[in-house]
């Protein structure tokens, strides 16, 4: 008699959060001093106001960068914002790292010192201290790990579940220039391996490729919502894409959204390299991920107060569930938003 074969599912089939919501569902909260498990852009813990909010993030290369057009010390540099994003998404402030890192025979010390220039210049730049981490060997390439420690008032936390309908959609800088930096950069990359003795061309374009080499976390933001007494129903940052992280939102919340496309704030030289690269930039910055601005809601009485705040886009508003998650293009139709920015399996 055969064995019965073992049962084999298919990680893509779960995707990154279906997979982690499968893996965890049956891990129970036990300590008091757990104030918000998983399920968000960081946990929170502590009894005591303020209290810790913690978040981890894994860079692996070849997946998540290319060295062959991604400087070391950029990467390292991106590595630590990335993940003090969480925080701020959380409206907390990041305050400590730890930084771990699995390296193959083939980097030198200088090599990793130009990567640690680029975390020393990130903590510099966000106040952050370097308090510990691990290093160790790997097979092959580069693998880098960080986890952000920060500090937030209990009653200014921003979640992902806090969305109600009638809450208005807001959204930070511009979105879509990062991606549109990664197909720079990608263009070149096999225009190079067709003839290694062609000379990069970037066509000046600083900002766009700088959107993705060296992103900038808004932190600004925690700031100015202090000031402003504001404090977002619900909020995240755009890493994965503008529809995949509102699909977050609305999920956590048990919501639905609509967004008009008048409301995404797409730069002019996005708008310009996407045209030249046959996409439609609206694509571009509803899929395009990574460019750690916050998106967020808020509860309608604050329209006033957000009106006056400097960066800050309305796209939308939050609907009932049942209502789905729509897109209101500028000629006038009304179609369902779909995800598809970055997915991990």
């Amino acid at each position: 008699m055969q064995a019965n074969e073992q049962k084999r599912t298919e990680i893509s089939t779960l995707g990154e959060f279906g997979l982690i919501e499968h893996l965890t569902k049956k891990f129970a909260i036990k300590n008091a001093s757990t104030f918000k498990g998983i399920g968000d852009d960081a946990a929170v813990i502590g009894k005591s106001d303020p209290l810790t909010v913690v978040s981890t993030d894994l860079l692996v290369e070849g997946i998540h960068f290319d060295l062959m057009y991604f400087p070391l010390k950029h990467l390292g540099y991106k590595s630590v914002v990335v993940n003090l994003s969480d925080i701020y998404a959380m409206n907390a402030v990041p305050k400590q790292i730890t930084m771990s890192i699995a390296i193959s025979n083939r980097f030198s010390v200088e090599a990793l010192e130009e990567l640690y220039e680029g975390i020393r210049a990130a903590c510099k730049n966000y106040d952050v201290d370097l308090v510990g981490g691990d290093t160790t060997s790997s097979n092959k390439g580069l693998i880098i790990s960080v986890t952000a420690i920060g500090e937030g008032e209990k009653d200014k936390l921003a979640y992902r579940n806090g969305a109600k309908p009638g809450d208005l959609i807001c959204i930070t800088g511009d979105v879509g220039a990062a991606y549109l930096g990664l197909q720079i950069m990608e263009r070149e990359k096999q225009l190079y391996l067709s003839n290694p003795g062609i000379q990069p061309d970037l066509e000046e374009q600083k900002y766009l490729v700088g959107r993705q080499l060296k992103p900038e976390a808004r932190r600004d933001m925690v700031d100015v919502f202090r000031k402003a007494k504001l404090v977002p129903t619900a909020m995240i940052d755009v890493s994965d894409g503008v529809s995949s992280d509102l699909m977050h939102i609305c999920r956590q919340s048990g919501v639905g959204a609509f967004i008009e496309e008048t409301g995404i704030p797409v730069h002019e030289e996005a708008k310009l390299m996407a045209l030249k690269f046959n996409l439609d930039p609206i694509t571009c910055a509803l899929n395009g991920g990574e460019d750690y601005e916050l998106l967020f809601t808020i509860n309608p009485k604050d329209l006033d107060k957000t009106k006056l705040l400097p960066d800050v886009f309305i796209m939308g508003e939050i609907t009932e569930k049942d209502e789905g998650i729509k897109f209101h293009t500028n000629g006038g139709r009304i179609v369902d938003l779909e995800a598809q920015g970055w997915k991990h399996f």
